[in-house]
């Protein structure tokens, strides 16, 4: 079975290991352990009738459901089959452009999606080469001044730009941001873990895409809310692009049970108190462990994952925890910026933190007092 790019890949792993997939702690995917809300199993059990129909092609209760949310008109959003789907689409028409920025390190299905239409990608890092990771990615400044645009102008292009930041975790501020909207042709910013910041904390520039026609937002419910099988997100950009979109696409993109889930989860305040007061201090907690643990570099996240410098190898690590403790870790061998001596785990719950806690000092120890 072919090593997975992206994490969550528990066939995979179990295969790896001889064990079920549910043997595995996996820390790979950056999902919240909380979920699902009950609330949305509930309202997905009350839908199975339902499945017998077509869902309404133009979602409209669950755009109005997400205009209701964040407090603009539901002809400026597209829900999709997860935010996947849209970035593919945003991909094509990133594209038509001269050229795409692209931050870097990156997600990589940035590059899937660029690549798919023939798109020609110009990178530039976060970071200054010179400063080297170890000390850059803990303070690295933000876009305004970490970014050397080419003499060429950027009016002709467009910009791809995820916050917080993965893989590293950086929060950008919103007006760090938002002076490229007056300069690029098309910005697309994927705010996939924005909404594990609490409303008062988040950056988001959902507000600021009535007044910029060239701004798009992605956006997922999978991660907040545990629900990556269902395959849920949505686009927030101006309604003639999102029309176009549409023809661009096949119907029935979100099913009943996904739209249903959908309303249901962002009406959930309980759950979403839940979860803005769980993740600072499990994150901390897990942060401040990883820097006890000799050869390890955590770096500071305002997402639910850390990205960790590791004196050993991230493949072996991987490997290592797999075989004796069946912990799955997201290595970082699809950024190619951060290579072999990175790893990126999810913040869970305190007992599985502390078991990956626990296997991690297990196995770097005797490769430290080497």
């Amino acid at each position: 079975m072919m090593q997975p790019a992206h994490g969550g890949n528990l066939a995979w792993a179990a295969n790896l290991v001889g064990c079920s997939p549910s043997a595995i702690v996996d820390f790979s995917a950056s999902i919240s352990p909380l979920g699902p809300p009950h609330s949305v199993l509930a309202a997905m059990e009350s839908q199975m009738v339902n499945l017998r129909h077509y869902p309404d092609p133009n979602y409209s209760e669950l755009r109005l459901a997400l205009s209701h949310f964040h407090q603009i008109p539901p002809e400026w959003i597209l829900p999709g089959n997860g935010s996947a789907e849209l970035l593919t689409l945003a991909g094509r028409e990133l594209a038509e452009l001269a050229t795409t920025v692209l931050i870097t390190p990156g997600f990589g299905d940035y590059y899937r999606a660029l690549r798919a239409y023939n798109a020609n990608i110009q990178e530039f890092s976060l970071v200054d080469e010179c400063a080297g990771w170890s000390a850059a990615l803990s303070t690295f400044p933000g876009l305004h001044t970490s970014l050397s645009f080419p003499p060429k102008s950027p009016q002709t292009s467009g910009l791809l730009v995820n916050n917080p930041h993965n893989p590293t975790g950086k929060l950008f501020l919103g007006s760090q941001i938002i002076p490229y909207l007056k300069k690029f042709a098309l910005v697309v910013v994927d705010e996939a873990f924005m909404d594990f910041l609490p409303p008062e904390e988040e950056q988001s520039l959902i507000g600021f895409v009535q007044d910029y026609p060239n701004l798009v937002i992605l956006r997922s419910l999978t991660k907040f809310y545990s629900l990556p099988g269902l395959r849920l997100g949505y686009a927030i950009a101006h309604p003639n692009r999102l029309k176009r979109w549409q023809l661009w696409r096949d119907p029935w993109s979100v099913n009943t049970l996904a739209a249903t889930a959908a309303m249901i989860a962002i009406e959930d305040g309980d759950f979403q108190r839940q979860t803005w007061a769980w993740l600072p201090p499990a994150r901390d907690e897990l942060f401040q462990g990883l820097t006890k643990i000799k050869g390890l570099q955590p770096l500071p996240s305002a997402a639910n994952f850390l990205l960790i410098k590791s004196q050993i190898s991230g493949k072996k690590l991987q490997f290592q925890l797999l075989q004796q403790y069946k912990i799955l870790i997201r290595d970082c061998l699809s950024f190619p910026e951060l290579g072999d001596r990175f790893f990126r785990v999810a913040v869970r719950t305190p007992v599985d933190n502390q078991l990956l806690l626990t296997a991690l000092s297990n196995i770097i120890e005797p490769f430290s007092s080497e």
